[in-house]
């Protein structure tokens, strides 16, 4: 009788995090209908300001997102092998990951802002409402995107250290399992927005 009860929680775990998935996916939709309706209606400025971007470091970025992401899943795997230094060494590697593409978005942001190009800035606004509306939605959206880094790395901790202290274990991977489906979340965003921002220009 336990074991259905526990069966039943992992199931509606689950459910949940894919409803929240769902919901997100819709808040990063509608954001991506804004940015092609302003692209549209400001092709020239939009063009011009995307070529203000390192389209370099937003191509390491997304490997490194795409490795991070494999690294997670490959976890997920190795916990149900029982393998618990293989899992934790999985983890770490995506931690790792995340710090580095946080770090690299912290010297592109310092880049922007030292340039004086961030909104509200008097460079930016002399630069016209085309260029405002582009880094306006380029600090929203890839600060958003940050933020669910940010949240997906305290998660990914939370899950090593219980993988660490045998509380997470083959038995009850569902934590884990959740855990990658929100970082697969933060890459599937981050598939949009590289394009969106770095390559159509």
């Amino acid at each position: 009788m336990s074991t259905m009860h526990l069966h039943r929680d992992d199931e509606a775990s689950k459910l949940g995090m894919w409803l929240f998935i769902f919901t997100e996916l819709l808040l990063f939709a509608g954001l991506f209908i804004v940015y092609g309706v302003y692209r549209y209606l400001n092709p020239v400025a939009f063009h011009l300001a995307a070529e203000e971007l390192s389209v370099t470091v937003g191509t390491v970025n997304t490997i490194i997102l795409l490795v991070s992401s494999a690294t997670i899943a490959m976890a997920t795997t190795a916990i149900r092998l029982k393998n618990k230094q293989l899992t934790i060494l999985l983890l770490l590697a995506t931690l790792f990951l995340a710090f580095m593409f946080m770090t690299n978005k912290y010297f592109e942001w310092k880049g922007k802002f030292e340039h004086g190009i961030f909104p509200g800035s008097e460079d930016l606004l002399r630069l016209g409402h085309g260029d405002t509306l582009f880094f306006s939605l380029y600090f929203f959206m890839t600060g958003l995107h940050a933020l669910h880094i940010i949240v997906g790395f305290v998660l990914i901790s939370i899950v090593c250290y219980r993988v660490n202290n045998n509380s997470l274990t083959a038995n009850n991977p569902v934590l884990l399992d959740n855990s990658g489906l929100y970082w697969h979340l933060v890459d599937l965003i981050w598939i949009f927005l590289f394009p969106l921002f770095y390559l159509i220009t």
